[in-house]
């Protein structure tokens, strides 16, 4: 696939079809992920892929979904939960400006790979971090920073030119299909 169609169907899935990701494909995101830069190389970053049933249920309720649409793109489990995780994972003393830019270019990363394996994902900031640590018996010293939702797309979100910048709310529309407005180039740029 063209890197700018990767672009282009690059989309947060919140509707998943309930089959699960091969291994292979979730070691192809997590090598996306290894390859994104990282401050001073210092590659902080570890992943924790959640792959079981018993674990995709116990991480669902612990997470937050779009709350300009819910609970219509909340995922139930069963019927359109995602089928993995990937759990984001930094060392507690790391220097946190430079880790959440690790975390924001590796996620990036798995978002664009997700793609071009014909998945999709969802970057989850809004979970209980504590609980999840305790689920997946995170080791003294590493902290949780994000999830990542995986699985095959049900859903197709669009994305459109956002008419200002106070106009970028998603949205659902009479189809039940989500529009996300994205500012122009020239709203976001300015040129010297």
């Amino acid at each position: 696939m063209d890197f700018n169609d990767i672009l282009q169907h690059r989309r947060t899935i919140r509707r998943f079809a309930q089959k699960p990701v091969a291994d292979n494909d979730l070691r192809s995101l997590i090598e996306a992920a290894r390859l994104a830069s990282s401050a001073a190389n210092r590659q902080p970053l570890r992943y924790i892929v959640v792959r079981t049933p018993e674990l995709v249920a116990q991480l669902l309720p612990l997470t937050a979904w779009a709350a300009r649409v819910a609970p219509r793109r909340t995922p139930c489990l069963g019927e359109s939960a995602p089928t993995a995780f990937l759990a984001v994972t930094a060392p507690s003393d790391a220097h946190p400006e430079w880790t959440q830019a690790d975390a924001g270019a590796a996620i990036q990363s798995i978002e664009f790979a997700a793609v071009n394996c014909g998945l999709g994902c969802c970057w989850i900031g809004a979970l209980q971090r504590d609980k999840i640590a305790e689920v997946l018996q995170l080791p003294p010293g590493r902290k949780l920073l994000y999830l990542i939702a995986v699985g095959y797309p049900a859903e197709t979100p669009c994305h459109e030119d956002a008419p200002s910048p106070d106009q970028i709310g998603y949205y659902l529309d009479d189809h039940d299909r989500l529009h996300v407005p994205k500012l122009t180039v020239d709203q976001l740029a300015t040129w010297k």
